[in-house]
């Protein structure tokens, strides 16, 4: 998923509120998730 916040329409609060909820909210697999799954991620 992709997320942009207009920088010049959210303050630094509400953007901070909104990627919050953004990394909190579970993946829900669906169609794409096989692909997903192939990208390599650090940990």
């Amino acid at each position: 998923n992709v997320l942009v916040l207009p920088g010049r329409f959210i303050d630094n609060k509400t953007a901070e509120a909104i990627l919050d909820e953004f990394f909190a909210t579970t993946f829900e697999g669906g169609r794409h998730e096989r692909r997903v799954k192939k990208i390599p991620v650090q940990k």
